[in-house]
This record gives C-alpha cells, structure tokens and sequence, in this order.
C-alpha cells in the first residue's frame, strides 16, 4: 500500500495514495454561513468549487491559522471532491498491509475513529486516515 504522509499539528498522518487526485498550495478560502467549525470555506478548482477542510478541527482539535506554508490535498470522498487543509506534506511511502495495527481503545477518543490504523515509519507512529469514517454521518458535500 502506497501512503502520501503529511503533518497536521505536529502529528504524522497518511492518506491511501489512490484516494489523493492533486496537491496544491494553500490559497485563502471564501468562508461559507451555517457550515461547521471544521469546513474553512471554498477555493476554486479550475472553475469549480471545492470545499475545504481544516483536518485539525475535524479531527476534534484546535482549529488552524492557515499560512501561505499550509497545502491543500484534493482528494475523492465518495462522490464529492474535497479539499484537506494540512500543515505539510511530507512523502509517498510505502508500507507493508500487515505492518498497519488497529488503532488502540482510548475510551471514545473522537480522532481514533477515523484511522484505519497505525504503522511505524522510521521513530515516528503514521496514522492513517479512513476517508469513509471521516465523512461518515457528517456528509462534507453539504459544505458545497
């Protein structure tokens, strides 16, 4: 399995290559009313609208200051295309299925639930995302 990795808040995270359609720079998104915390606002997209999330605040922290060093992953959820503001993006790895362990019980952690699992890469723990999870009841296509 093919993982992108990227920081957001310190932490090392990595995505299933195949769900990634394009990088980008960060660029100032147009705030939208009556969206959750979480949902930064739009950018264009080659003349379409994409809607971008802070993972940070998704993922139950504090919410990101956004700067010029930030990036924008554009990836596929379900049928929405969908923009996740991280810190940084790191590297394409490559890890092992078996290497990947579930993630550990922590009593209703609310960023827990949305990793598929856990693999070591070099000293520092990669979680990686479980897109479906992340969209799961808290449909991001509303945010468009």
């Amino acid at each position: 399995m093919e993982l992108i990795t990227f920081e957001v808040a310190g932490q090392l995270f990595g995505l299933d290559i195949m769900a990634v359609r394009e990088i980008r720079a960060w660029t100032p998104a147009t705030r939208l009313p009556q969206v959750p915390r979480y949902v930064v606002g739009v950018v264009n997209l080659r003349g379409t609208v994409l809607p971008v999330v802070d993972l940070a605040a998704r993922l139950g922290w504090e919410p990101t200051e956004a700067t010029p060093r930030h990036a924008i992953i554009v990836i596929q959820l379900g049928a929405q295309t969908v923009g996740l503001m991280v810190d940084s993006v790191s590297d394409i790895v490559a890890v092992q299925e078996e290497t990947l362990q579930p993630p550990p019980s922590t009593g209703g952690d609310e960023v827990v639930q949305f990793l598929q699992g856990l693999t070591a890469l070099g000293d520092r723990m990669v979680m990686v995302l479980d897109l479906a999870r992340l969209d799961a009841g808290d449909t991001l296509a509303h945010a468009a």
